[in-house]
């Protein structure tokens, strides 16, 4: 199981994350981040195979993907 979160003070909405996922887990969102960007959203956390390209692509460093629970990939 994947934990993902996105850190709406360094978020700047730029949204990489949404067009470089392959299994479309983030959406854009109407939640907005300190720099007044709608930041987006990682809605569909199950479909997540932890390829971190989110995570590596963030120019920000906002974004976080932890493996938690039991099942080892």
């Amino acid at each position: 199981m994947v934990k993902i979160s996105v850190d709406k003070a360094r978020c700047k909405g730029c949204n990489i994350c949404i067009s470089i996922c392959p299994k479309q887990v983030f959406v854009k969102s109407i939640k907005r981040g300190d720099y007044g960007a709608n930041i987006p959203e990682a809605k569909n956390q199950d479909k997540c195979i932890e390829c971190r390209m989110c995570e590596r692509m963030c120019p920000d460093g906002a974004i976080d993907v932890e493996h938690v629970g039991e099942d080892v990939k």
